[in-house]
């Protein structure tokens, strides 16, 4: 099935691959700021276009585009952000894709967000933003919140918006609910990292947290990991994700992740507990908890020449991408739209 996809704010092209994978043979024309991302996807996939900023794209310069997806930035719905929404400048270019949807008039359009988009400003921003897809016009609506632990192990809740146009031909069955028990992943984090080929650079073992943070436990099957809890603490056991940010913190809690890693972050805040060892997860192991390829990041194309990313960019687009797994699993639902 080919078509011609649109990424906006395309990060390093979780949208395309994943679409890719669903069966598709997608001709991409990519928006991005990020000198980084933009290096990365122009090596992995180097028939796409670039297009520039998103606020220069115009629809009347466009091929007929059949998909538009977008991630827009998040910073301002993040629970762990300032929570600014609409009115924070990163989170209100969602607009400039609302505006490139009714120019464009694609078949199908697919918006990711943050879980705290829904209760940003006690709701009023999510509902501000479904009213502005809705004045769109000719657009069927759905959404779910989705979570990557149902198919990798990481928890990574995220929403999933598609808007459809029954103008188009395709198939009014909806495209949500997709279940849990539909795709779940079967195994433990372990089983996924260190089963497969393991990144040989040193910079894999990361620096061990302090005996402030972590020490072992007088049993030897667990170690204690400071957190603020009525004994606090929590228990870690060999192949649980620890959390490494803010160590010293007396009020943060939820800092073991129990056989799945947490969400991962634009930097590297996450490591994984081996024996009695703590260390850092590896880029390569972050790009398969977001579903890429191994190292999918270690390149870029810069000024037409192929040149290496550092691991701290590496980190950072992992952490800025959606999961290609749950992009397709989305994509297989949106075939018949396209029919």
């Amino acid at each position: 099935m080919k078509i011609t996809q649109l990424d906006l704010f395309s990060g390093i092209g979780g949208f395309h691959l994943g679409f890719e994978r669903a069966g598709y043979e997608v001709t991409s024309f990519f928006s991005e700021i990020d000198k980084h991302a933009i290096a990365v996807y122009k090596h992995q996939f180097p028939n796409s276009t670039y297009v520039g900023s998103v606020t220069n794209v115009r629809g009347s310069e466009l091929p007929r585009i059949d998909l538009i997806t977008f991630g827009s930035p998040c910073q301002d719905f993040s629970l762990a952000g300032k929570r600014l929404g609409m009115e924070g400048q990163r989170s209100s270019l969602i607009l400039q894709a609302i505006r490139l949807i009714h120019e464009c008039r694609p078949r199908v359009f697919v918006w990711e967000n943050v879980k705290g988009t829904f209760s940003s400003n006690n709701g009023a921003d999510f509902w501000a933003i479904i009213q502005a897809f809705a004045n769109i016009g000719g657009y069927r609506l759905e959404w779910q919140l989705l979570n990557t632990s149902w198919f990798l192990p990481q928890n990574r809740e995220r929403i999933y918006l598609v808007g459809y146009s029954p103008a188009t031909g395709g198939d009014w069955r909806g495209v949500f609910p997709i279940g849990k028990d539909d795709r779940t992943f079967d195994g433990e984090l372990r089983e996924r990292l260190w089963k497969l080929q393991k990144a040989k650079s040193k910079n894999v073992y990361a620096r061990t947290i302090g005996s402030s943070t972590a020490k072992m436990a007088t049993d030897s099957n667990f170690i204690k990991v400071k957190s603020a809890t009525s004994s606090g603490h929590e228990k870690a056991t060999s192949g649980d994700s620890i959390n490494l940010s803010q160590p010293n913190s007396e009020t943060r809690r939820g800092r073991v992740g129990k056989q799945k890693a947490q969400t991962l972050e634009t930097s590297c805040n996450q490591a994984v507990l081996e024996g009695y060892r703590i260390r850092r997860l590896t880029p390569i192991e972050c790009e398969r908890l977001q579903g890429f390829p191994d190292n999918h990041t270690a390149f870029g194309i810069y000024d037409d020449q192929k040149k290496p990313m550092s691991n701290t960019q590496r980190y950072k687009q992992c952490g800025n991408a959606v999961t290609v797994d749950v992009v397709q699993a989305v994509a297989e639902q949106c075939k018949p739209l396209f029919k």
